[in-house]
Order: C-alpha cells, then sequence, then structure tokens
C-alpha cells in the first residue's frame, strides 16, 4: 500500500517546508532548473497560497508572498528567466487578493471550472480578463468523477475525496443526457471548459501515450448545439454559459 503525506501517495522522505520569501523563489526556481536540465522555464506559477492550503496561515503566508515572492517571479519574468508568472491554486479568492499586490499573465485553477463547478462566471473570469490574465483550467473532472462517471464499479472521487451521494446523483443526471445523446461524458467536461475565451489551456493529465490519443479524441468529438442547449434547459450550467460552436452542418 503507498504511503500518503501532504497529499501525496510515496512521498520522498522529506518534511514539507513552505516559504513564499524572496529567498524562498528563488532557491526553488534555480533547484527546479537543475532538476528540469533547463535554463529558464515558460511559465513560473506560485503554488498553494489561499486558505484553502493554508487555514489560519494564509494570512502570514500570503504577506511573504506580497512582500518578497512576488518580487521574485516579477524579476525572473522581466530577465526573461521565466516567460510568464502566476498562481497555481484551488481557489479563486486568492487570485483576486493576487491580482491587488501585481501583475500575472495566467492563473492555474484546479476544480473550481466545470460541468459541476460554475461560480467563477460570477464576475471572478470578468476580472482575470480585466486583469489582462488567462485561465489554465485543471481538474476539468473534479478529480476524477466526471471523467469515470458513476458506473465504473469503482469509487468515484470529487475534490481529491470519495464523491458524496448528492454529487454521484448529479453525475448521473449528466450521465443519462450524455446517453441520450451518445456523447461520452469526458468529452462534454473538457469540451465545456474550453469554451470559455478567458481559458487559455486545458490541463489534465496525461501520464502515458494511450492516455494522450484518449484526451485528443475528446477533445474533437462533435457536440451539437441541441446538446449544449439540454444541459441548460436542465440546470446543469447556467444559460449564459458559454458553450462550444457547433460542427457545421449540426443545429
Amino acid at each position: 500500500m503507498p504511503r500518503f503525506r501532504d497529499g501525496f501517495a510515496d512521498p520522498l522522505p522529506n518534511k514539507v517546508r513552505f516559504d513564499y520569501s524572496y529567498d524562498g523563489v528563488m532557491r526553488s526556481f534555480e533547484d527546479s532548473l537543475r532538476r528540469l536540465g533547463l535554463d529558464r522555464i515558460d511559465i513560473l506559477y506560485a503554488h498553494d497560497l489561499g486558505s484553502l492550503a493554508h487555514g489560519a496561515m494564509h494570512s502570514h503566508r500570503f504577506t511573504q508572498f506580497a512582500e518578497g515572492g512576488y518580487r521574485a517571479m516579477d524579476e525572473l519574468r522581466a530577465s526573461g528567466a521565466a516567460g510568464a508568472i502566476g498562481l497555481g491554486v484551488n481557489e479563486t479568492a486568492v487570485i483576486d487578493q493576487a491580482m491587488t499586490i501585481g501583475r500575472f499573465d495566467c492563473f492555474l485553477l484546479a476544480g473550481r471550472y466545470t460541468l459541476l463547478e460554475q461560480q467563477p462566471l460570477d464576475g471572478f473570469f470578468d476580472r482575470v480578463a480585466a486583469h489582462g490574465a488567462r485561465i489554465v483550467a485543471g481538474g476539468v473532472y473534479n478529480s476524477g468523477i466526471l471523467a469515470t462517471g458513476t458506473r465504473s464499479g469503482q469509487q468515484a472521487y470529487f475534490d481529491y475525496a470519495p464523491a458524496p451521494a448528492e454529487v454521484v446523483a448529479r453525475v448521473a443526471r449528466i450521465e443519462a443526457l450524455c446517453d441520450e445523446a451518445r456523447i461520452p461524458l469526458a468529452a462534454v467536461a473538457l469540451q465545456f471548459v474550453r469554451a470559455h475565451p478567458v481559458v487559455a489551456s486545458v490541463l489534465v493529465g496525461l501520464g502515458n501515450a494511450d492516455l494522450v490519443d484518449r484526451t485528443l479524441a475528446l477533445a474533437s468529438i462533435p457536440i451539437p448545439a441541441a446538446f449544449w442547449t439540454a444541459l441548460k434547459a436542465e440546470g446543469v450550467i447556467p444559460s449564459a454559459a458559454p458553450v462550444p460552436k457547433a460542427p457545421e452542418g449540426q443545429g
């Protein structure tokens, strides 16, 4: 059985210490270059800021980042050592907070914009666009349930934990609509997120060649406009949510 610590299975025998200071970010950056064998980074993220990750320590760690870590990232971007900078987080509140202390290029937001969660449509995505940034959407399958569905016979996961009954019931409703249209649930989950104009890219797990091929296939499955209309009519997604354009010749 794997050992779990700090959210990781079979972690290295090290103690996690969060350091968002100027020196901490610079050390982490240099260590990353050595591990990757690179001389620059395309996108440099500060990960796991926010109350969700740090609880009562959030204020202290965000202040440390605002007073030091951000300056380091900004300098690395200005020098060309990093092509772009952003945060990698699981909540929108800390992104709103970060946009008040400096200029960011993109935000890796995991799990908060999916077929099951669309709170960012309530002004958050507009604020990101006004900031001049884009979203890299991670966790578009909400930790698994929107990829596996509810009928695999295995434990379905939602937001890094076993899916509660209410979520399972919601996904089962979506699966029924997918069955009627003969469209895979995972294709709908992937294509829905990609349709928003502030979403520059979607990040999914691609651990082997088969998963790469499967994801490319899911991204290209034609989904008619009538299907998205049905999702809105059923209240699965808001009526104002952007959806992919219908394939040519399909309504």
